[in-house]
Parts: structure tokens; sequence; C-alpha cells
């Protein structure tokens, strides 16, 4: 296959010193924020507003930047049915990885059988306040309502309350339609490019509290739920954790090796988002970063801007794990036989109800509640049995869909033929590149002025040119609109 090659000279990156950069304070936050929940429960739990706080300034900019993102990818590409076949292929890739996940943890609750001997009766299980409030979330919850609820009913609801998906929906008809405009559109495709530098600058100033808002969320995980939990269920977690990690090396290390890239060296290059994960628990803080760093790697902005924020809500490998794990776990603890055409019928209703409960605080729960369900063999009242680990599952599940998503744009910007191998080696290996012409964001850690951090995005020319290289304009609507004139 012929790829497109946009690698530049290769040099040394000269990365600051290791105190210096960002993920060695991140990790050294969270030991802390480890130690203080422990050692002082309280104040453990005191420090909840620094965590929430932090993961809400980051939520606020994932909208804006999925939705600003996907408009300036769509609106410039020449060819329109080229970005429905990159959306067909990645659902397709979506659907396959999600059936390997749930299999892989299948098999492994399957051998081990951790859920046997527990001999639960599912009459005598106490629900807690909470939990029951997701159980009746996943009770009413129908696998098609997923579908249903991508298209808002507002046009602004999207952004408010945070749903991807419908932002994504948005962000599509409006990239179209842009399209679709050509040269009328394009002051409106420029402006869209500098918001999202913008975004991404306002994104470099929040990254600076990353390391307060992980030891605030993780002081408070601790404080609240203790080390009693990980002690009492330490065979099912360990299992879960051991189950990603092999998914991980085995499945997403396969996809790259095809890719004749190393997933370990793209794990590397991701430690930054994946502290961050860590540290809150959930991915979203660490998509802007996903995005960025997948386009200085060379992915093209089209791909990146609709296959990333597409997989949070439809390429949840780390959660597929989890339900099929937690599912027959529950089974085997409420002495419940499943055969084995029951378990294909429930990975077959678990590949619907997985995707029905994206975004949703709890989300893992309702989907979980909505399977057993739907099945109606498994008691949904067993979820108690799990309930108080859910807290220590939730990085693994984090941090297993963001690799999963990482991989899945790669993947399929090679079957777009559009993926540079030997680029994306560099820049994983952390050699400096030449930017991408157009499309290659400056670096979350980069300190520039604006201006010249749009310069260096490839928006517009610097203010005062020096030459008549540099007064051309550098994006193609610019190009446009000097010719209209």
């Amino acid at each position: 296959m012929d790829h497109v090659t946009t690698a530049g000279r290769a040099t040394p990156a000269n990365k600051p010193r290791w105190y210096r950069q960002l993920y060695f304070w991140v990790l050294t936050a969270i030991v802390i924020g480890v130690l203080v929940g422990w050692l002082a429960p309280a104040t453990g739990i005191a420090m909840e507003p620094i965590g929430t706080t932090f993961v809400n300034a980051m939520k606020m900019l994932i909208g804006p930047i999925v939705f600003l993102t996907i408009v300036g990818g769509i609106a410039s590409v020449a060819d329109l049915k080229k970005v429905g076949m990159t959306g067909l292929k990645a659902l397709t890739y979506f659907q396959i990885g999600t059936i390997c996940a749930l299999a892989i943890g299948l098999v492994a609750i399957n051998v081990f059988r951790l859920g046997e001997g527990v001999n639960a009766d599912p009459g005598s299980i106490k629900t807690s306040d909470s939990a029951a409030k997701l159980i009746d979330a996943g009770q009413h919850q129908e696998w098609w309502q997923f579908i249903t609820n991508i298209i808002p009913t507002s046009i602004v609801q999207p952004f408010v309350v945070g749903d991807i998906l419908q932002i994504i929906f948005i962000a599509v008809v409006f990239g179209i339609a842009l399209n679709a405009m050509g040269k009328v559109g394009a002051p409106v495709l420029d402006g869209v490019q500098r918001l999202t530098g913008v975004m991404f600058k306002i994104l470099g100033f929040i990254m600076k509290a990353a390391p307060l808002g992980a030891f605030g969320a993780m002081a408070f995980a601790v404080g609240k739920y203790g080390v009693s939990s990980l002690t009492s269920m330490g065979g099912l977690i360990a299992l879960f954790y051991a189950t990603s990690i092999v998914f991980v090396v085995v499945v997403l290390g396969s996809v790259m090796a095809f890719l004749r890239l190393n997933i370990f060296s793209m794990i590397r290059h991701f430690k930054e988002e994946y502290m961050l994960i860590l540290g809150t628990s959930t991915a979203e803080p660490a998509l802007p970063g996903l995005m960025r760093k997948l386009e200085h790697a060379g992915v093209k902005k089209e791909t990146v801007g609709l296959v990333v924020p597409t997989g949070y809500s439809f390429n949840l490998d780390g959660a597929a794990i989890y339900l099929s794990l937690a599912a027959l776990y529950i089974a085997q603890a409420t002495n419940t036989h499943l055969s084995i055409g029951q378990q294909l019928g429930l990975l077959a209703v678990m590949l619907l109800t997985s995707k029905g409960a994206a975004g949703v605080a709890g989300g893992g729960f309702i989907a979980l509640t909505a399977t057993l369900a739907t099945i109606g063999t498994i008691p949904a009242a067993g979820i108690m049995l799990i309930f108080g680990i859910d807290k220590f599952m939730s990085e693994c599940r984090a941090l297993v869909n963001f690799t999963g998503n990482a991989v899945a744009t790669l993947f399929i910007a090679w079957w777009d033929r559009t993926l540079d191998a030997e680029r994306v080696r560099r820049v994983f290996a952390g050699e400096a590149v030449e930017p991408v012409p157009g499309q290659d964001p400056v670096h979350v850690d980069d300190a520039m002025d604006i201006d010249d951090d749009l310069v260096e995005y490839g928006r517009h020319s610097p203010k005062h040119p020096s030459s008549a290289a540099d007064a051309a304009p550098k994006h193609s609507a610019d190009a446009d609109l000097a010719q209209s004139r």
C-alpha cells in the first residue's frame, strides 16, 4: 500500500530534565494522594473539591475541542466520501475490538471461576441508595436508546451537559455543510481553526494544575473507599487487571505489530496522559492530549477528529472486559448456571448495552444492570457484590479504553492509506520531527505567545512577514480568499 509520507528531518528531542516533566509531578501527586487518603481518611475525603474542580475544568474544554476538530477536519477535506468511509471503517473496527475484549473477559472468568463458593443469596443482598439509583437507571436503559439519543433536541444542550455523541453529530453535520459552501464558507473555516488553537492554549493553562487534580482525586478515592475492599476482593481486581494487561499486550500489541509499530513505545509516548487518567480515574481529561499527539505523529486531522471522539463512545475495550468479567462473576457468586449458548447471548447483548451508557456518570454499572435486566437470568441485585471495588477498577477501564482508541486511530489511518509509519516511529521514539504543514499543533507544554502558536499551527502568517514566502497564505482557505479577491 502507498502511504503518505510526511516525516521530516529527525533530530534528537531536547527533553527537559525528569523533575521538570509533567508526568513526574502527576505520579508524585498520586503517591502523596494515596498516602494522605490511607493515613488520614478524613483529610483525604476533604480533598474531593480539588480533584472535582480539575476534572470539571478539563471536561469544560472537551465539547468545544471535539466540535472544532471535527468541523475543521471535515470542512477541509476535498472528498466527503472519504470521511464517510473512514467513519464506516472505524465503526467496523470498534465492533471487532469490543468482541475481542468481551471474549477475553469471558474466557478469563470461566478459567479462574472466582465467583464459585461465594454462594450469595440475591434475596438477602442489601442495596445502598447510590447503587439503587444506578440499578434503576440500568433497568430502564433500553439497548436502542443510544441510537435515538444521538440526535439532540437543541443545538446548545449537548455542550451544556457534555454529551459527546450529540456533539459529534452536530459537528459532522456542520462540517459537511461548511464543506459544501466552498469559498463562501472559507472565513468560517479559518475562524474554526484559529479557535482550535485558542482552545488548546487554554488546555495548556489547565494542564499546569494536573498534579493538584490528581492528588485531590486520589486522596478522596482512597480516603472514602479505603483499602479494605482491595483485600477482600483482591482476586477479582487482580484478574481484571491481569486480563486487561493481556488484552493490551497481546490483542492491541498484535495490531501495532501489524502496523510495524511498538505498543510499548506508544504507551511511553502517552505517559503524561496515562498519569492523568490514573490520577482522575477517567479517560476524558486525556482526550485533547491524545488528539494533539496523534496529529503531531502525522495522523490526518480529519481522521483524528472523527475516530478519537467516536471511539470514546463506541470503542470501550476496558469497559467491555469489565462487563463480561463482572456479569459472569455475579452469575457464579449467585449460583446462576449459564450455558455456552447463554454466555454467547450475553456477549451479543453487551455489544449493544456497552454503548448505551457511554458518557453517563456510573456508566459501567448502568450498562451492567441493563445487560442483566435484558438477559433476565442473572439477578441485578448481585451488582452489590462488586459495588465496593468498582472505584478501584475504573482506572484500569479508563487506561484500556484510552489505549484502545489510540491504537484504533492508528489502524484506521493505515486502512485509509494515510499513515506514515516511519514518522510515527520517530515521534514515539522521542525524536523531534518537522511539523506537518497546515496541521501539526503545538505541544501542550510549549509556552509561547498565542500568535506564535497559531503560526506553528499552520493557520495564518506572522504579523510582520519578512519575505514573500512568509507572506503567502498557509491555509487553503486563505489561498481561496486571496484568489477570489
